[in-house]
Formats: C-alpha cells, sequence, structure tokens
C-alpha cells in the first residue's frame, strides 16, 4: 500500500506536533490554521465535522502561544471531539433533531482535562444519532463517507472523528464505544483506536446511550499518540458515580510488556497472547482472517507466546447487548421531550408536546432501540428478557476473566469485514446489528481494547485487529500495540485524497 506524502503541518502525528513546537519550529496558531485548511478543503466531500469554531481555536493558539510549552502536555495541539460530549459555549447534538440548536453550559470532564492540558477543541464531529450505529448513516445531520473510499461507511457511532483523524484533519479525536464505536470505526478507517476500561475516564458530559456500557475513548494515528491522549484524560472524577477511584499508570511504551522469568526474546517478551476460537467464524471475511493470523505470528516473532483460549458465552454477546442497551437507551432518552432540551414541536397539551416532539424528532434508529428497550422493562416481561440478559452478561464477564488467568492479553478480528458500501443495511437492521458481534463483549465485560490496522484487502480497505485487556490495564495492550507498530507501516498509510 502506498504512502501518500502529505505536506501540510496536519498531517504530523500528535507526537511530532508535541515536538516541533517544543522546538520551536512552528506556533500553535500554525497547527490551527493547518488543520482549518484541510478541514475546508476536504471536509466538504467527507463530513467528518458537524461543528467548526475556527475563530475560537484561533483565539486559543494566539493564547498557546504566550504561555511556557514545559507546562502543558497537549500544548497547543488541536483535536476534534464526538458530537456527543459537551463543549461549554459549542453546540451539542449527538447527530440528532431533538438536540438542534442545544448549547452546553458545561464541558465533560474528559473533554476539561485535554483542554487543561493545552489541547485546543476545533470542532465537533458527525455521529449516529445518541451514538447508535456502527456506520454513522443514522445521523440526522448526514452520512460521513470513509476517505478510502467515498462509496464505503467509515463506521460508527464515531465514524466522524474517525474520518477526521485517518484524513489528517486532526492528529487525534475523542470518541466514545458503547458497543465498539471507538475501535470499529478504527477499523473501518485504518488508524487506532482505544476503547478504555469502563470508569477509567469520566462519562460526565457525556450524553448517556447505555450508562452501565458507554467509555470515553481516543482515536489517533498511533499507540503512541493515544497512549498520551488516554494518560492525560483518565482518572478518577468525583462529578462522575461510576468513575474508578483507581491510580492511572504512568505508560512507558519503551518498556517492553513482559513477565518476569520469561525465556523468549523480542519487544513482547514474555507476553501471553490468547487467541480466542469463537473470534474466528464461519462468514468472516477471509482477507480479515487472513491478516489477523498474520498479525499474531509478527506478535510471535517479536517474543509474544501464542495460546488458544475460549470464551464459551461469546455467541450470546450481541442478543444481551441489544436487550441491554435498548433498555438503557429507553432510560436515558426519555428525558428528551421537547421541554427541557432542543426544539419543541407546539400542541394542545403537554402529552401531545411529548408525543409529537419524540415523534418527529427521534430518528428511525433511535425510535428503533427505545420502543425495544421500553419493551424488555415492561411489566411482564422484565425478568424474562433484562433479568435473563444480566446474568448471561455476568457469564461473558467471566469468560474473560478465566482467560485473563492465563494469558496477558487477547488478540482477535475487530470487525467480520472491512468497511461496507453506504446503504447496505438499510433494510437490514439486524445485519448492521452483527458488525458489531467481535466489539460487544469488552462493553459487556467493561474490559479496554485497542484497534489498530494490520493490512488491506483486495480491494484497498483497511483491516484493523484488536487486543483486548484485563480490566484498567490499559497500559499493557498500549505497549503491545506500539510494539507492533513499530515494526510495520500499516498505521502510516493514509488514502489518496
Amino acid at each position: 500500500m502506498t504512502v501518500t506524502p502529505m505536506p501540510s503541518l496536519s498531517s504530523l502525528t500528535l507526537t511530532q506536533m508535541k515536538a516541533g513546537l517544543e522546538r520551536g519550529e512552528f506556533s500553535s496558531r500554525d497547527l490551527v490554521q493547518a488543520a482549518l485548511d484541510a478541514i475546508a478543503r476536504l471536509d466538504p466531500s467527507l463530513h467528518a465535522f458537524l461543528q467548526v469554531d475556527g475563530d475560537r481555536a484561533l483565539a486559543e493558539a494566539a493564547k498557546a502561544d504566550q504561555l511556557p510549552i514545559a507546562n502543558y502536555q497537549l500544548h497547543g495541539i488541536p483535536i476534534a471531539v464526538k458530537d456527543v460530549l459537551t463543549v461549554e459555549g459549542m453546540p451539542c447534538t449527538a447527530g440528532s433533531k431533538i438536540l438542534e440548536g442545544f448549547i452546553p453550559p458545561y464541558t465533560a470532564t474528559s473533554v476539561k482535562k485535554l483542554q487543561e492540558a493545552g489541547a485546543i477543541v476545533i470542532g465537533k464531529t458527525n455521529t449516529d444519532e445518541f451514538a447508535m450505529g456502527s456506520s454513522t448513516e443514522n445521523s440526522a445531520y448526514g452520512r460521513t463517507m470513509n476517505p478510502w473510499e467515498l462509496s464505503r461507511v467509515p463506521g460508527g457511532s464515531s465514524g466522524g472523528s474517525a474520518a477526521a483523524v485517518v484524513a489528517r484533519l486532526v492528529p487525534a479525536a475523542l470518541g466514545t464505544d458503547t458497543g465498539g464505536s471507538v475501535r470499529q470505526p478504527a477499523s473501518f478507517c485504518g488508524i487506532t483506536g482505544l476503547k478504555t476500561t469502563y470508569g477509567r475516564v469520566s462519562r460526565y458530559g457525556l450524553i448517556a446511550f447505555g450508562s452501565s456500557l458507554d467509555t470515553v475513548g481516543v482515536l489517533a494515528q498511533n499507540a503512541e499518540d493515544a497512549a498520551l491522549i488516554f494518560s492525560v484524560m483518565a482518572g478518577h472524577d468525583p462529578l462522575d458515580a461510576t468513575s474508578a477511584d483507581s491510580s492511572v499508570p504512568s505508560i512507558d511504551l519503551t518498556r517492553r510488556p513482559e513477565r518476569s522469568g520469561a525465556k523468549s526474546k523480542g519487544d513482547l517478551q514474555g507476553l501471553r497472547v490468547g487467541v480466542p476460537k469463537e473470534y474466528f467464524i464461519e462468514g468472516m471475511q477471509a482477507e480479515v482472517q487472513e491478516k489477523t493470523r498474520q498479525a499474531i505470528e509478527q506478535m510471535k516473532s517479536l517474543g509474544a507466546e501464542i495460546i488458544e483460549v475460549s470464551l464459551p458465552h461469546t455467541e450470546y454477546a450481541l442478543p444481551v447487548y441489544y436487550i441491554l442497551a435498548p433498555a438503557e437507551a429507553s432510560a436515558n432518552l426519555a428525558r428528551f421531550d421537547g421541554v427541557r432540551y432542543g426544539p419543541r414541536s407546539e400542541a394542545d397539551s403537554m402529552w401531545d408536546v411529548f408525543f409529537k416532539t419524540r415523534g418527529e424528532k427521534f430518528g428511525e434508529e433511535a425510535t428503533r432501540r427505545i420502543m425495544i428497550g421500553t419493551y424488555a422493562l415492561s411489566a411482564g416481561y422484565y425478568d424474562a428478557y433484562y433479568g435473563q440478559a444480566q446474568k448471561a452478561r455476568t457469564l461473558i464477564a467471566r469468560d474473560f476473566d478465566a482467560a485473563f488467568s492465563n494469558v496477558d492479553v487477547i488478540a482477535a478480528p475487530t470487525t467480520p469485514t472491512t468497511a461496507f458500501v453506504a446503504g447496505a443495511h438499510a433494510d437490514d437492521p439486524l445485519a448492521m446489528y452483527l458488525e458489531d458481534v467481535f466489539t460487544l463483549p469488552a462493553n459487556l465485560a467493561g474490559i479496554p481494547g485497542i484497534s489498530f490496522p494490520v493490512g488491506f484487502d483486495s480491494q484497498g480497505l483497511p483491516i484493523g485487529m484488536q487486543l483486548l485487556g484485563p480490566r484498567f490495564r490499559e497500559d499493557v495492550i498500549l505497549r503491545a500495540a506500539h510494539a507492533y507498530q513499530q515494526v510495520t507501516d500499516w498505521h502510516i498509510c493514509t488514502p489518496k485524497l
């Protein structure tokens, strides 16, 4: 795969931008202007952004250029934020007409931490409505195109963030992962996507979809950049009742993720990599399986020990997720009724206002999930559906616990196929849900995962592999992904735009 040269400053990685700023090679204003120029040139054909606030970003960059660089880890670096995370004074729609015109009065903790470290939010990226989807086709404001092939989807629901990063509009962008919505678009777009442990990054300021599943993650060009963003935004937040009160380890990517007493040699010396047989199934694209197995062999050549593991309850993950997630969505989205947020449809009575506003402003997929969730929670069906799904979820989590008693990470395909043609699943919601079959289990278990590119298919579309780790061990999966990227160049390949 040919690497397309990109002379713009916007093509630099986040780490390269940081180093260049420290050496005085360019200013923060230069970086922000380069990003704005790239967006103006490319985004009309990609539709990665819903909001771009250039004046605000340039003003912040001018202030950054007057401050000491050494005091800020992300000094003056432009980033993008998925439009389900609030930024004070910047419109936030969650990709839905029901929040059109809403301007939040506060900033999400994850975003605020990045801003306090010097990052500059240049705009908000497109998303499936309320993060419900696997293709970014469910946005009320139009779909996002995959920069590798405009007729293909970029994945979802963080498709706008993924497209913005691979097109080099920004070096990194925040996304959210409820059932794979960071890892799947990272795979489809050929970049690195980190899903964090549930509770590791604050959910305060995240417009909730599934409260026991939602995680804030990052999409970047490589594991090194993802690690930097993660180390800044992770940590306990008293504003979030689900925030984990655990320390965030320092992530030294130059250190091997090794175990004492290991006899093998290499950058992954002693790392035990589990390969679950349940993730290599009939019907998956042959090239995806081939490239994933080749990547696992590459890890073996770096010193990793490859061990087959079993996650026997994986087959239940899809139905379990599509009971629990819609149930939580039904509860969370009840607040959007035309009274407190966004536009209101006029009617003669209060109840008619509710019915009309929700009926007119929610999209098809959001409506479908609200109805499924409400049904699953209704009297007479709660125990049969929601209660049983919670029990099965426990079994899925125990499968991972058992596997991690024998291995350090689990390697598997991120998606069963490469990016599909837009509209391919328009009339078949179940086919769309199956796109998440390999990513859902990690959300049900609350564990971290990272997807990174491991090759291309015969049509030139990226293929991603994911590494899953024990709870709160983002450091291990980041080091392993970084080691792989030191001996491969898939992550530096860019689409011709």
